[in-house]
């Protein structure tokens, strides 16, 4: 006799991680190259010294920064153990068996796989010929048994942005007592005014009497601190308190929080760093567009190569030329924005599959 294991288990996908193959240019998971700044390095280092203690699992200390930093009371934050682990929370703190979770597709992979795990019910709404989300087609799809619908702004993998006033006339749309979650994981590489900041938003909405928005951030991109997992969710008082009673223990480890809080420190010198990438980011989708690839405008720290079914061939193409890169076979490849030396080998690669 063998241990007993949920069933449905047997269907459900992998989360697939970029691949890192020794030698060769990783370009497939949306990390920024460069590393963490040297003062976060020092502080992740001075803090290593006390690792043989619990960490803070309340994060009282990073709350309070990012509570000032964002201009909201403390108890509408909950930190963490990266944005992917806040959305599982989510779906564990909104919903039952057979509740419903919307959100577009192709989107973060991990929507499903959270929801499924969670045992309520995804509803995948297709994206548009421009690969953004369906606003109008998002709205209908809404039923009595949906709890929450995500909205990945700029969305993985297509890099596509939805401007203010759209998101304004689709929360609008939402019943009071369904969650938006406005997933902005590439937040610091947005360049667009049209763009929202989606905290700002949501501070807007919960002062017209809508309570249902949250936002979730991470540390992961931008901040460089892909390997430490920390993240926050920016929610109304009840919605930050239901992630926290579902929260694993000291999931956020000590020196993912002291990290966290020297790179706000240094958040000048890294916003630096991403208009750096966005300009690299213009220069490739430009240089892409030029070589006659169907590129959609970016507001991430990556493009997407709409390719349908020569996306493997592609993927294998790039990995010959030592370039990895994320595909998703029959749909597409997302390639990050490295370092320029980077992009120029990916762009090689890139122009030797068109010759």
């Amino acid at each position: 006799m063998t241990v007993r294991t949920r069933a449905d288990l047997a269907s459900l996908p992998a989360y697939v991680p970029g691949k890192s193959i020794p030698g060769a240019i990783k370009l497939a998971s949306n990390e920024v190259s460069a590393g963490p700044l040297p003062s976060v390095v020092k502080a992740i280092a001075e803090a290593a010294t006390g690792i043989n203690r619990y960490p803070d699992s309340g994060c009282v200390e990073l709350t309070g920064r990012l509570a000032d930093k964002l201009g909201v009371p403390a108890d509408h934050l909950a930190i963490g153990c990266g944005s992917v682990t806040l959305c599982q929370q989510l779906v564990q703190a909104t919903c039952a068996e057979n509740d419903e979770v919307l959100f577009a597709w192709r989107s973060f992979e991990a929507y499903p796989i959270v929801v499924h795990v969670a045992g309520a019910k995804q509803i995948r709404v297709p994206l548009t010929s421009e690969h953004g989300h369906d606003l109008d087609a998002m709205a209908a799809a809404i039923t009595p048994n949906t709890r929450m619908v995500f909205v990945c702004n700029p969305n993985n993998p297509t890099g596509t942005a939805l401007r203010t006033e759209q998101i304004e006339a689709f929360i609008a749309r939402v019943p009071s007592d369904v969650l938006v979650v406005i997933d902005e994981a590439y937040k610091e590489f947005v360049d667009d005014a049209h763009i929202p900041d989606g905290v700002e938003l949501a501070k807007q909405q919960w002062a017209a009497g809508r309570d249902n928005v949250a936002v979730l951030r991470t540390f992961s991109k931008a901040y460089g601190l892909a390997g430490l997992r920390i993240g926050y969710a920016v929610a109304q008082p009840h919605v930050a308190e239901a992630l926290r009673k579902v929260y694993v223990p000291f999931s956020v480890n000590a020196l993912a929080q002291v990290a966290a809080m020297a790179s706000l420190d240094a958040e000048d010198e890294l916003m630096v760093r991403c208009r750096a990438i966005v300009a690299e980011r213009t220069r490739v989708r430009g240089e892409l567009l030029a070589m006659g690839y169907d590129i959609p405008p970016t507001q991430a720290n990556f493009v997407w190569l709409p390719l349908g079914e020569r996306t493997t061939a592609f993927n294998e193409h790039c990995l010959a030329h030592k370039v990895v890169v994320r595909a998703f076979a029959g749909e597409g490849a997302r390639v990050t924005i490295g370092e320029p030396e980077e992009n120029d080998a990916f762009l090689a690669a890139a122009r030797a599959f068109t010759s």
